[in-house]
């Protein structure tokens, strides 16, 4: 099942059709911002000496640092736009998948059963406890709410405290529309109420969050044009959103119809944070293009948003089969619709590159151990002449071939730079879990450290080997 839905459309004559753009599930802006190729982006269980090092958020604070000149005003419409902004893409969301009414369920407008807060919150959904009234508070921790119950659910809509969910209402209190944001995907809340509700921290890999089950509670008609687009029925495109898993997503499923890897397992790739990305060039673990670039490609062709999106390399039929036959690399707002995303880009992106990569917590690693792992890597690993640091990837053209790192190309040849971006590593220990590399093919940074012993034959020690985790875990 290596190409499942590879050849999709071919009786379909070309042209643009707004709701046969890539669908299902956003990556979020910044999609796929860094996910690891060289010791970053995500991974296992590694162990600290001081133990603590699978936390995660805590109690963190949202960290921002702006350098001098910033325009904070841009900032902070920035913030507005990644936690709140839907780009219209609720036609979409609602209009073809239907999931508001799946959500809202027979007994409050919809259909089936409804889902529930501990529905939403079992496939990785987050709460703004912020967001929550004191009185809703207090009933939560007494016990008087009923997290079974769908009618909830919309009440949390309601409020605004689904972090990346925006639903509209009608007077008589039934949900007109749903929308996703940014937020869906990067952003997360640090537990402090409870597990899944807590203070926002945005930039945060949500790798709870399981995008394909939620895009496979649409109803069969609602997945129809999903199948349609990629020439398949409606229970193969149920089987590929079930291989996804937790914290992973597939962008670039509609580009290329390629729903697994030559091995079987799922093409898709893990989401990545949206942190720590000042000065760093290319974005994405294959290096599409920018922040601004990438952000109009997923609130375009992901977000399924009303906007504007140029990119002539989408016309390449043979890498990207599927994209140049419905034409994705020129999209412009329906007759009549005004483009939503453009005159955003640029404070979407003053905010993403002022949030900065989080601090360990006390005593997640052995500090010790990282003084020696920091000689190590500049030294001996090698790491440090592609992590360069501060940045922790090239200043400059940041790509490798697969050959480079050791690994197979099957991911980089699914993006115009048929290469791998080195990962950016600050802020590593908060994104470890879900595995290491753009697949999360190691599950651990001392897998990670072995696997780059073994393929440059370092001859590190066992431990010069748990030194160098510990450096990283310190980031």
């Amino acid at each position: 099942m290596h190409s499942v839905v590879h050849g999709v459309g071919a009786d379909r004559p070309p042209g643009r059709r707004r709701w046969l753009r890539p669908l299902l599930i956003t990556v979020g802006f910044g999609g796929l911002l860094g996910v690891a190729v060289a010791c970053g982006g995500g991974g296992g269980h590694a162990a600290s000496d001081d133990g603590g090092s699978n936390q995660g958020p805590g109690n963190q604070q949202q960290a921002m640092a702006a350098p001098a000149g910033t325009n904070l005003g841009l900032v902070d419409q920035g913030k507005q736009i990644f936690r709140s902004d839907t780009f219209a893409d609720e036609g979409f969301w609602s209009g073809t998948l239907q999931l508001d009414k799946v959500i809202a369920g027979g007994q409050h407008g919809g259909v089936g059963p409804g889902v529930s807060p501990k529905t939403a919150l079992s496939v990785g959904l987050k709460v703004d406890v912020d967001a929550l009234p004191a009185s809703v508070q207090q009933a939560i921790k007494a016990g008087q709410v009923n997290l079974d119950d769908p009618g909830v659910t919309l009440t949390l809509l309601k409020l605004n405290s689904v972090v990346g969910l925006r639903g509209t209402f009608n007077e008589n209190g039934t949900m007109r529309s749903l929308g996703v944001t940014c937020a869906v995907c990067h952003s997360t809340v640090d537990n402090s109420f409870a597990p899944g509700i807590g203070h926002r921290v945005d930039g945060w890999a949500n790798r709870d969050l399981n995008t394909g089950a939620i895009v496979n509670l649409a109803p069969d008609e609602g997945l129809q044009p999903v199948a349609k687009i990629l020439g398949v029925d409606v229970d193969t495109v149920r089987t590929v959103l079930k291989s996804w898993g937790p914290g992973k997503f597939d962008a670039e499923l509609f580009m290329d119809g390629k729903a697994f890897q030559p091995d079987g397992k799922s093409a898709a790739t893990l989401i990545p944070p949206a942190f720590g990305l000042a000065g760093v060039n290319l974005h994405t673990f294959t290096g599409w293009g920018s922040v601004t670039q990438w952000n109009a490609f997923v609130a375009n062709l992901e977000m399924h948003g009303v906007g504007t999106y140029y990119d002539t390399r989408l016309d390449n039929a043979d890498k990207f089969p599927v994209a140049a036959r419905n034409k994705f690399g020129h999209v412009t707002p329906p007759p009549g619709q005004k483009d939503q995303i453009t005159s955003k880009l640029a404070a979407l992106a003053a905010y993403e590159e002022v949030l900065v990569a989080p601090k360990p917590p006390p005593n997640s690693f052995n500090s010790d151990a990282a003084k020696r792992g920091a000689a190590l890597f500049t030294g001996k690993a090698g790491c440090a002449s592609c992590h360069v640091p501060p940045l922790f990837t090239e200043p400059g053209q940041n790509l490798h071939p697969g050959s480079d790192i050791g690994i197979d190309n099957f991911q980089a040849d699914r993006s115009p730079t048929g290469m791998y971006r080195t990962t950016p590593l600050k802020g590593l220990w908060a994104h470890q879990q879900g595995g290491f590399y753009h697949d999360g093919r190691f599950p651990t940074l001392m897998d990670v450290v072995n696997h780059y012993n073994s393929f440059q034959n370092l001859g590190l020690t066992a431990q010069e080997k748990n030194d160098l985790v510990q450096y990283l875990l310190s980031l």
